[in-house]
């Protein structure tokens, strides 16, 4: 459709902004969002936690804080509707938690089950984190481990164990909100989410929004307890090679880095961590800040460089 231009519209489609940003005055702004997917883990209940808790968080990778929620439902109509209930449950967990409200939704007959969000913030109109401001000799700090392409999928063949599955669940479940809060009142740059496009991809658009080379080092990024090991057994998603082949113009990898780790890099996150540019001298900071507000993950994972051309090497 092209950028959309009105005076009010401070973020939207033009860009990778994970949300729209529409001021309402000079002290309030909406942040606006949507998503919903298909089930990516058995249990309906968790199911609801993760579908809500990842469209929450693009609210918090606006540097938001969530007012409100719609469910969007897509249902069989010979799925027993007590299963919906749990989903919606599973969801109103996650919506209680972030301290919104739920108004209500719309559901539609549909041959898949399909969960989700619609969901509405509020942000200063001049203190909104867009996913493009990092600035050359940023950091890049990551909230959550990755890997849960490979985990979902090993959860679908019923190849992982309980336990495994229960602390993915928990991680996929978890709101971003903490490490947002525990970063807000520092100088970030630019922050994004990790979801369907893997962490190279969504840090590939912090790199090319910025207009900067993002050098990450492939064994400092955190990840899930045996996701490498599953994606070594054939277990990454689909999206991992799509990604990969998509993104493969703009993304260098080096011949050091070790092929499994590449192919998790690239793969799919549902509900992933935050992804934080700051400033070099403040890394520290931000990542104590991390670590002490209880986020799954502090690491430092690369940094931002000048360079003729935007992209990304991993090393």
């Amino acid at each position: 459709m092209g950028p959309i231009d009105h005076p009010s519209l401070l973020a939207g489609s033009a860009g990778f902004e994970d949300a729209g940003i529409f001021r309402l005055d000079s002290e309030r702004a909406l942040v606006l969002s949507t998503d919903f997917f298909p089930p990516v883990v058995d249990d309906p209940r968790w199911y609801g936690r993760i579908a809500a808790a990842n469209a929450l968080s693009d609210i918090y990778a606006m540097g938001g804080k969530a007012l409100t929620a719609l469910n969007i439902v897509g249902w069989p109509l010979e799925l027993d509707p007590e299963i919906l209930g749990e989903i919606m449950a599973g969801g109103m967990d996650r919506i209680r938690e972030a301290g919104a409200v739920l108004c209500g939704g719309h559901s539609v007959s549909d041959t898949e089950i399909k969960y989700g969000l619609a969901v509405t913030g509020e942000v200063h109109p001049e203190r909104f984190w867009r996913n493009s401001g990092a600035q050359e000799g940023d950091v890049l700090l990551l909230s959550k481990p990755t890997g849960m392409g490979a985990v979902a999928t090993a959860i679908k063949r019923q190849k992982i164990g309980e336990d495994l599955a229960l602390q993915a669940m928990e991680q996929m479940g978890s709101l971003n909100s903490l490490a947002a809060d525990a970063l807000m009142d520092l100088e970030v740059h630019a922050v994004t989410d990790v979801t369907g496009f893997g962490l190279l991809g969504h840090a590939l658009e912090m790199a090319r929004g910025a207009e900067l080379r993002l050098a990450i080092q492939a064994e400092q990024v955190p990840i899930f307890a045996s996701a490498l090991e599953l994606v070594a057994n054939g277990l990454a998603s689909g999206a991992s090679g799509r990604n990969r082949a998509a993104l493969d113009k703009w993304i260098k990898v080096d011949s050091q880095v070790d092929d499994v780790l590449a192919a998790l890099l690239f793969d799919a996150e549902t509900s992933g961590g935050l992804l934080v540019a700051v400033p070099e001298s403040l890394a520290e900071e931000a990542s104590r800040r991390l670590r002490d507000s209880g986020a799954q993950s502090h690491a430092i994972i690369g940094s931002f460089e000048k360079a003729e051309e935007a992209g990304i090497v991993l090393s």
